[in-house]
C-alpha cells in the first residue's frame, strides 16, 4: 500500500517541525518520495506470542500480584534462590487498581521454562534487592512475566463501520469558515487507527483536491499541531523522522535514539532503517556513527542491525553462563570489558536477558542494573539500562519515561507526544497500569495537570481517560 501525500507536493512534509526557531529537519519537497508499498501496515505491532511460547506452557504465564510500593521485584534477594510470595487474590497482572481484568490472558498455575528441569512459579514480586532506575531518586519499578510483555494492548483500536470519506467530510467541515471545531477533529483522530488515518488522508485529497495535513497545519498551532501531525504520520515514518530530528543540526538528542532503537522489534527496526534511507536519502548507521562515539556508538550500531534473538524460550544454562561472563567482565575485574556487555545485551532475547538478570543476582549478591551503573556512565549506561528495563517490563520503561517528561517545572512535550502516539496501538493499556502502580496516580491525572486546552483533550482521548 502506498501512503498518499508523503511528501505532499509543493511544500516540505510537516514544515514547522521542530518548532519555530529550530532548523527544519526535512529535505526539499519531492526529493525523496515515499516509496509505494512501504512499510507494510501492521508492522508497528509486536507479534503475538503463540500459545506455546514457552515449552510446556499452555498459554500466557500466570500473572503475579502487584508488589508493595517502592519494591523493585525484578531480582531475587541477594545471596540465594528467591522465595515467591503468594499472589494476593484479585491482584493478578492485568487488573488495574479498582478495575476489571483484561480478557484474553489464560492463567495456568505455573510456568515451565525450556532449558531447565525446575518448575518455576512466576514471581508476584521478589522481596529484597532493589534495582536503581536510570534516573536518580526514582521509585523502583516492577517486573512482569517475560511472555506477558508480548501480550499487550493499545488504547486505540480500529473503528468499526469505518468510512474514510465520511471522516474526511467531518474534518473538512470542522476546518471550513471562521474558527475551527477542534472537538470534531479530536473525536475523529483519537478514535481511528493509524491505518485508518492514512485512508482518511487519501480520501480527503480525492474528494477536495487539497492536502489534509496542510489544511490542519493552517488551522492548528503549538503542541496540538505537533500531536495531530504525529498521529497522521505512518508509524514507521514517525520513528524514522524522530531519529532524523534527534541527530539533525547542532547537538544530539541521545535519549530519543535510546528510546526508539533499544525498544523496537527486529521487524520494526529494519523497516525504520529502510524508511530512513528512502525518505531522507541517508544511511541511519552512518548518521549514528557521525553523531555518537565510543561504546555508546557501538551499542546503537548493534541495535540498528535488527538482529536480536526473538525466540521466546529461555535457556537457563546460557543465562548462568552469561551472568558469569558479565560478572567477570565488570565487577570481577579491574576495569570493564565493555564489548562483553554489548555482545550479550545486544543479541539475547528479552526473556533470556530477564533470566540472566535473575541468575546474576543470585551469583553476585547484587543486581545487574546496579552493576551496569557502577561500571558505566553517561549515555551508554542509559542505553544498557534501557535494554535491561525492557527485559523486565517494557511498559514500565515507557511509564518511567512519561513520568519524567512531566516531572518538575515544564513539560518535555515531544517525549510525551512521541510515547503516547507510538504506543497507543501497542501497549498503552499496560503502560497506564504500570504508571499507576509505580507512582500511585493515574497517567490521565498527571497529563491533565500538566497540559491544557485542546492538546490536553486530545491526549486524554488517546490514553482513554
Amino acid at each position: 500500500m502506498s501512503y498518499p501525500g508523503y511528501p505532499p507536493t509543493g511544500y516540505p512534509p510537516f514544515p514547522g517541525y521542530p518548532p519555530a526557531g529550530q532548523e527544519s529537519s526535512f529535505p526539499p519537497p519531492g526529493q525523496y518520495p515515499y516509496p509505494s508499498g512501504f512499510p507494510p501496515m501492521g508492522g508497528g505491532a509486536y507479534p503475538q506470542v503463540p500459545s506455546s511460547g514457552y515449552p510446556g506452557a499452555g498459554g500466557y504465564p500466570a500473572p503475579g500480584g502487584y508488589p508493595a510500593p517502592g519494591v523493585y521485584p525484578g531480582t531475587p534477594q541477594p545471596g540465594g534462590a528467591p522465595s515467591y510470595p503468594a499472589v494476593p487474590p484479585g491482584q493478578g497482572f492485568g487488573v488495574p487498581p479498582g478495575g476489571a481484568g483484561f480478557s484474553g490472558y489464560p492463567q495456568p498455575p505455573s510456568q515451565s521454562y525450556g532449558g531447565g528441569p525446575t518448575q518455576v512459579p512466576l514471581p508476584g514480586g521478589f522481596p529484597g534487592g532493589q534495582m536503581p532506575s536510570q534516573y536518580p531518586g526514582q521509585a523502583p519499578y516492577p517486573s512482569q512475566p517475560a511472555a506477558m510483555t508480548q501480550g499487550t494492548q493499545g488504547t486505540i483500536r480500529p473503528a468499526a463501520n469505518f468510512d474514510a470519506m465520511r471522516d474526511a467530510e467531518i474534518l473538512r467541515k470542522a476546518m471550513k469558515g471562521f474558527g475551527t471545531d477542534e472537538q470534531a477533529i479530536v473525536d475523529v483522530v483519537a478514535n481511528r487507527s493509524n491505518d485508518q488515518r492514512q485512508k482518511i488522508k487519501a480520501a480527503f485529497k480525492t474528494m477536495y483536491g487539497k492536502d489534509l495535513i496542510k489544511d490542519l497545519k493552517s488551522e492548528l498551532s503549538g503542541n496540538m499541531e505537533e500531536l495531530i501531525l504525529a498521529l497522521f504520520m505512518p508509524s514507521t515514518y514517525y520513528d524514522a523522522w524522530s531519529l532524523r530530528n534527534a541527530m539533525k543540526g547542532a547537538g544530539t538528542q541521545e535519549r530519543v535514539l535510546i528510546e526508539i532503537l533499544c525498544t523496537r522489534t527486529n521487524q520494526e527496526i529494519r523497516e525504520i532503517v529502510r524508511c530512513y534511507q528512502s525518505e531522507f536519502g541517508r544511511d541511519l548507521e552512518k548518521d549514528i556513527r557521525s553523531d555518537t562515539s565510543g561504546h555508546f556508538e557501538r551499542l546503537l550500531v548493534s541495535m540498528c542491525q535488527g538482529n536480536r534473538d526473538e525466540n521466546q524460550s529461555v535457556n537457563h544454562q546460557m543465562a548462568q553462563d552469561d551472568a558469569q561472563r558479565l560478572y567477570q567482565a565488570g565487577e570481577g575485574r579491574l576495569g570493564t570489558d565493555e564489548s562483553c556487555f554489548n555482545m550479550i545485551l545486544a543479541t539475547r532475547s528479552f526473556p533470556q536477558l530477564k533470566a540472566t538478570m535473575e541468575a546474576y543476582s543470585r551469583m553476585a549478591n547484587r543486581d545487574l542494573l546496579s552493576s551496569v551503573g557502577r561500571e558505566f556512565s553517561g549515555y551508554v549506561e542509559s542505553g544498557l539500562k534501557a535494554i535491561l528495563q525492557c527485559a523486565l517490563s517494557r511498559p514500565a520503561f515507557f511509564a518511567e519515561r512519561l513520568y519524567y517528561s512531566m516531572k518538575g517545572a515544564g513539560t518535555d512535550d515531544s517525549t510525551l507526544v512521541r510515547i503516547v502516539v507510538t504506543r497507543s496501538e501497542i501497549d498503552l493499556v499496560q503502560i497506564k497500569q504500570m504508571f499507576t502502580q509505580m507512582y500511585q496516580k493515574t497517567l490521565g491525572t498527571v497529563i491533565a495537570s500538566d497540559t491544557s486546552g485542546d492538546y490536553r483533550k486530545l491526549l486524554l482521548a488517546i490514553v482513554g481517560q
